[in-house]
């Protein structure tokens, strides 16, 4: 090591000139210069170009700090992937405030945990959503708890039930806003942008807090790892509360894309959106792709261009990659968590891949593969010694994280951040191998969440649930595998004795009211699909033997 001074660490500092804060609001500044009169959005009718966006973003920006919202404050949402979720992600970091993306199929006393825990300010909801947040206002009030200033979204393209609950309609509130609205980039890169409450391992729900480098930097991270062109037209498919949409929000203005909103997932108006605008891109949860792989063949008449679908989660099945390739699409899958701004790894493609027979390309394809470029490090320890495990494929450890692309932390929980990055990784639950070529793939879930369509479900929160009904001693809840929703939880429940069913009219009965009972305290999703009866195998401590009930549920799937 050289003793003498550096010269290349003197008199050479940080300054305006050489230096700014990573922020994916430069992105958009970039899109609405270089391509002012591109299309932006697309929303039923409605199109605005990319210095329409600017403007929106600038007066939203305007009406918060009106009320004085800047640095250290919470802007909530409850919105479906429609413009002004778009102006939220674009508006909101303008005042240095932190956005927070509500879960729509959430029920009111989470939606209520994540206001007060929060400490949210303003709230824009919009008007489809309104009867569970009303309550969740309505549970802020009762527990003495300031409520934030609600402003309502009529959205136009909307026509179904849900009555306005704000003070002021979002349109209305941003039109008396400054377009010119001057701000500033966040004096600091770390500072926080966005605020994503994700159940974990606990049935707690915990507010992963991530920052402006990081979005930034998994923006530029999305068009490496997917080889995104110039000027794309993508369709939200993916909900934009989840992950902020893996970062995609910010990922369009860094390619002057176009994004086409979509309020709900239904294979006939996808594909008709996919005809009408040539959509080019498109992200989802496995059971998006499958729908439109079994949709009619006349839905997909006339898309004659290659479509990219991107898959995250849990490996593709053989059903999908074959599906894609008869329609001439193209699916890359991608793997990460709320904690990573979503996708951090991606299954690269190499082109040897294409001489291999399909069942070859599934298992390479279903790989969660190696480190998006901007994510410092991807790899499988022992999580007891943090030694790497051998790349053989074969030998199971933790998978970890590492990088400019991990949270800053969980908000108001340094006991829970300080475990998730023991040893200097961000530890994800998920345990896989490494094969020889460096390609992770995952094995198991270590923390018995449960993915259904793209969201995660606590199994310990529907688990207490359960108890709360009086015929219930004792239960586990594990994922059963689903062909459209990947997974759904399936229940296992040891009853008391004196509820025992007295024939199978009467346990079906029985089994129908547990699960009515959990959808009276929990969001439907979370809920269990299916419930069976009998002794919950334990140890000889009286601890449930989960591997059990799982190898259960994924042998009575595969047979039926």
């Amino acid at each position: 090591m050289p003793t003498h001074p550096n010269p290349y660490r003197r008199d050479l500092d940080r300054n305006a000139a050489n230096h700014a804060p990573l922020s994916p609001v430069s992105l958009v500044e970039w899109a609405a210069d270089v391509f002012p009169d591109r299309c932006a959005a697309i929303h039923g009718p409605l199109r605005y170009s990319w210095s329409q966006m600017l403007a929106r973003a600038r007066r939203l920006a305007s009406v918060l700090a009106a009320r004085d919202i800047g640095a250290g404050d919470t802007v909530s949402v409850v919105l479906p992937n429609i413009p002004a979720m778009l102006d939220a992600h674009y508006g909101v970091p303008l005042t240095g405030a932190v956005l927070n993306t509500i879960n729509t199929r959430l029920d009111a006393a989470t939606i209520a945990f994540q206001l007060r825990h929060s400490g949210a300010k303003v709230l824009i909801v919009d008007r489809e959503f309104s009867p569970a947040v009303a309550q969740a206002l309505a549970q802020l009030d009762a527990s003495g708890h300031e409520p934030p200033f609600v402003v309502d979204v009529d959205d136009p393209v909307y026509d179904g039930p849900g009555e306005r609950i704000g003070t002021v309609e979002y349109e209305d509130w941003i039109a008396g806003g400054d377009p010119a609205h001057r701000y500033a980039l966040p004096p600091d890169e770390w500072d926080a942008i966005g605020l994503n409450y994700t159940s974990g391992t606990t049935g707690d729900p915990k507010g992963v807090v991530v920052h402006h480098r990081g979005a930034y930097l998994n923006a530029v991270g999305n068009v490496l790892a997917w080889s995104l062109p110039r000027h794309p037209v993508y369709l939200w498919t993916l909900p934009l509360f989840h992950c902020n949409g893996w970062c995609f929000p910010w990922t369009l203005p860094a390619v002057a894309g176009t994004n086409v909103c979509l309020r709900r997932i239904d294979p006939t108006l996808i594909l008709g959106m996919v005809r009408e605008h040539r959509v080019t891109h498109y992200c989802g949860a496995p059971i998006v792709h499958s729908a439109l792989i079994n949709a009619p063949a006349e839905l997909k008449a006339g898309i004659d261009w290659t479509v990219k679908a991107m898959v995250a989660g849990a490996a593709p099945p053989a059903s999908m990659i074959e599906g894609m390739e008869r329609m001439g699409w193209e699916v890359t899958h991608v793997y990460g968590l709320t904690e990573v701004y979503g996708p951090a790894s991606v299954c690269v493609k190499r082109d040897e891949w294409q001489a291999l027979d399909l069942a070859g390309r599934v298992d390479r394809n279903g790989r969660q593969g190696v480190r998006y470029q901007v994510q410092q490090g991807l790899t499988v320890v022992d999580p007891e010694t943090m030694q790497v495990v051998p790349r053989d494929g074969e030998t199971m450890g933790e998978v970890v994280f590492r990088g400019n692309i991990v949270m800053k932390g969980y908000l108001k929980n340094p006991k829970a951040s300080a475990e998730a990055f023991r040893g200097g990784w961000f530890h994800t639950g998920d345990l896989g191998v490494v094969h020889p070529d460096g390609y992770v793939k995952l094995k198991d879930r270590a923390k018995d969440i449960i993915i259904s369509g793209g969201e995660n479900i606590s199994s310990i929160e529907v688990e207490d649930a359960l108890y709360k009904h009086p015929a219930v001693l004792a239960c586990a809840v594990v994922a059963r595998p689903d062909p459209k929703w990947g997974e759904t939880p399936l229940a296992f429940v040891e009853l008391k004795a004196d509820r025992e069913p007295a024939s199978p009219e009467a346990a079906k009965a029985l089994a129908d009211e547990l699960i009515a009972h959990c959808r009276s305290l929990l969001a439907h999703f979370k809920c269990p699909r299916e419930v069976r009866f009998g002794v919950v195998p334990k140890t000889s401590t009286g601890k449930i033997q989960k591997h059990l009930l799982r190898a259960q549920a994924r042998s009575a799937a595969a047979i039926g």
